[in-house]
């Protein structure tokens, strides 16, 4: 009978082993290899680095120094610096004259500024409020009178109403033979818009002491005591501003009011009406303003620096002008204006 087979160890599948690196560490064995070793860079690599940062550096450094010369001409050309020689100030007043206190500050700004020696108040404007076009006309006789400073108006296209009403308050008021001025007179308006309530079947509540306390409502009609009561108010201010237009050119009231109709005249005919001094254009007014106060060649212009808006400033603060609450329209009070229409 054949021996038995000797017991067998169980079957044991093969251990794998990785490849041996080819790489032998100087190191005693036992002790981890340390990484391979790096390529070092050269010195050239450094310094062209070097000189890559330094490049753009200057660069940068060379366009905020070119922004800020920019800048400076920019001041110096378009009004907001003067170095301290004799110039001339230019402040505009365009479009409809809503607050008197932008150019109220800039007058005051070249009224205390001793290298200003004269104003010119470059202007295209039909007018606009009331009160603010009064306020601008009483700050124009103030520098003036107390800083001792020549202010001339120079009229664009357009000098009416409110803006031939600041014009007058100057030393002198140049036109252009086609500009337009004059408009002495006063307007009164509102929106009424009572029968859109009432076709939306909406009501207008409200409650008053007072007779003539919600006067000009604009959901109903005037009464006729209302209606006499705001005539009162705009005969007052037309009565202002013929006496202060008459002050402003040196002449009597009576002489003003046969022309206080409302009507505007060309610079042609407001010059022998007495309504301007000289036809000619801002170039005229500029050069025989800066002869009058002795500068000599062309004159230094300074003008208040110009206000710039980029995209963010649009959509921040310019966005309620482009798309208009709806409400709004629905909210326009009875308003007083030195305006031509």
């Amino acid at each position: 009978m054949p021996d038995p087979l000797p017991p067998q160890p169980p079957f044991q599948p093969p251990q794998y082993q990785a490849p041996q690196s080819e790489f032998r560490s100087p190191y005693a064995t036992g002790y981890p290899a340390p990484y391979p070793p790096q390529c070092r860079r050269s010195g050239w690599f450094w310094a062209a680095i070097t000189s890559g940062i330094v490049g753009v550096a200057a660069i940068a450094v060379s366009i905020i120094f070119a922004a800020m010369v920019k800048s400076l001409a920019a001041g110096s050309e378009s009004g907001s610096l003067s170095f301290g020689m004799d110039s001339i100030a230019v402040i505009d007043i365009s479009g409809v004259i809503i607050d008197a206190d932008k150019v109220d500050k800039q007058l005051q700004k070249y009224g205390d500024d001793d290298s200003i020696k004269a104003i010119i108040l470059h202007i295209d404007s039909p007018g606009g409020g009331a009160a603010a076009s009064q306020e601008i006309y009483h700050e124009v006789l103030r520098v003036r009178q107390e800083k001792h400073k020549k202010i001339v108006a120079s009229v664009g296209s357009v000098g009416a109403s409110g803006a031939y009403y600041i014009a007058s308050a100057c030393d002198k008021i140049y036109a252009n033979p086609a500009s337009v001025v004059g408009s002495i007179g006063v307007i009164m308006e509102w929106t009424n818009y009572g029968d859109l309530l009432r076709w939306a079947k909406l009501k207008s509540v409200r409650i008053t002491h007072g007779e003539l306390k919600d006067a000009g409502d604009p959901t109903r009609d005037m009464t006729p005591k209302e209606q006499a009561y705001f005539q009162l108010l705009v005969d007052n201010m037309y009565g202002q501003f013929v006496h202060d237009v008459a002050v402003g050119r040196h002449t009597a009231d009576n002489k003003i009011a046969p022309l206080a109709t409302g009507q505007v005249w060309t610079g042609e005919q407001a010059q022998p009406l007495g309504l301007i001094d000289a036809q000619g254009g801002f170039r005229e007014a500029l050069i025989d303003t800066a002869r009058s106060v002795g500068i000599k060649g062309e004159p230094n212009v300074v003008r208040p620096a110009t206000e710039k808006h980029g995209l963010l400033g649009l959509l921040h603060e310019d966005a309620g002008d482009l798309f208009p609450n709806p409400s709004k329209l629905l909210n326009r009070s009875p308003g007083f204006y030195f305006l031509w229409k």
